[in-house]
């Protein structure tokens, strides 16, 4: 597949190299926590420093950031460490608040990914300016939405491109804060391989003990590097203290990472079969989720004196997973065997329910 997104510029310059690192608090929180962090960044070899100021948050009253006073402490940085700087805009205003204060880039959140009316007003904002622009997946596992806000930058002549994979929102019970997908970024460096795509293995874990494996995992896909929170303080972070890691603790992750990968798009059988790798692990995941539903209407059916196996409800959805698989070219009878296996396990699963309630 051919992609619009083509003539792309080095994103900080050609000083940088593959794996990138990008490493800071999640949030700006003061003149003193933002410099220590960003010294102890420099010292475990990151040159770039991120760090919120405007947080967009879930609810109201929670820590939103100090504002654009957070922008010059950003700017201290920079000039004492020689750091490159960048913070997330959700708005036009941030955007050109953050350019007049000599940030060299930003990103884009989950959030304002996913709304096209958003992504359209700061590409708006953006024509003519050369700055670097990171844009983080939208908050559901829809790769158009992800391309197309993409493109929306691409199109106002931005040339210093990349993503960021931070996970998907999800409502069942995961290890991660967000569901990692790896195919959906996968499938984004399929449509538009010129295009650096990093991961943030901290917004994926939401859990400090998750950032190794993950941040291993990502540049065993793959990925062009990382984007980690790191804090002088964890535990006393204003926002997101469960999942951000001290500098000490980032420069040993960082000097025990390894490369034993074949960069993106230089072996087309070695995409393929991550691919596979990554879709696979997304169908065990969809198998947990249909068996924790299972449990769910296993224990609805005890409640209410119901038989485990309702029939005519199993055939219904065999008939139904046929049809459609005949629609794609798959066959009725591996269907079958797939739903069969499926359907003995989810009555395995509310017998288990049954049993579990008997022994309380």
């Amino acid at each position: 597949m051919s992609s619009v997104v083509t003539d792309l510029k080095p994103l900080f310059g050609e000083s940088l190299h593959e794996p990138l690192y990008i490493a800071g608090p999640c949030s700006a929180e003061s003149r003193e926590q933002l410099l220590a962090a960003a010294r102890g960044i420099a010292e475990a070899g990151v040159e770039i420093l991120r760090a919120g100021v405007w947080k967009p948050r879930t609810k109201p009253g929670s820590f939103e950031g100090i504002g654009s006073q957070a922008l010059e402490w950003l700017r201290e940085a920079k000039q004492e460490l020689g750091l490159r700087v960048i913070t997330e805009v959700a708005t036009p205003e941030h955007l050109e608040l953050a350019l007049k204060a000599d940030i060299d880039g930003v990103w884009i959140g989950a959030r304002t990914t996913t709304n096209p009316f958003a992504m359209q007003q700061i590409a708006d904002a953006l024509r003519g300016v050369d700055t670097t622009v990171i844009v983080k997946n939208p908050v559901i596992p829809d790769v158009d939405l992800w391309v197309g806000a993409i493109e929306r930058v691409y199109n106002s002549d931005v040339r210093r491109l990349a993503a960021v994979h931070r996970g998907f929102g999800t409502h069942q019970t995961t290890p991660y804060r967000n569901a990692p997908h790896w195919s959906v970024p996968i499938e984004l460096h399929r449509r538009i391989p010129a295009m650096p795509i990093l991961s943030d293995p901290s917004h994926i874990g939401g859990n400090r003990t998750l950032v190794a494996q993950l941040s291993q995992q990502a540049l065993d896909l793959g990925f062009s590097g990382l984007m980690i929170e790191c804090h002088p303080a964890p535990e006393r972070a204003l926002s997101d203290a469960q999942q951000q890691i001290t500098p000490a603790v980032l420069k040993e992750l960082l000097a025990t990472l390894a490369l034993r990968r074949t960069p993106a798009g230089k072996d087309a059988l070695s995409d393929y079969r991550l691919h596979i790798d990554t879709i696979d692990s997304r169908i065990i995941e969809l198998l947990a989720e249909r068996m924790d539903v299972a449990r769910a209407i296993g224990d609805y059916k005890r409640k209410h004196d119901m038989a485990v196996v309702q029939h005519d409800r199993y055939n219904e959805l065999l008939l139904a997973a046929e049809a459609k698989a005949e629609v794609m070219s798959i066959s009725k009878q591996f269907i079958h065997q797939i739903f069969s296996a499926i359907h003995e396990e989810s009555v395995r699963q509310q017998l288990e329910v049954r049993e579990e309630e008997k022994k309380k």
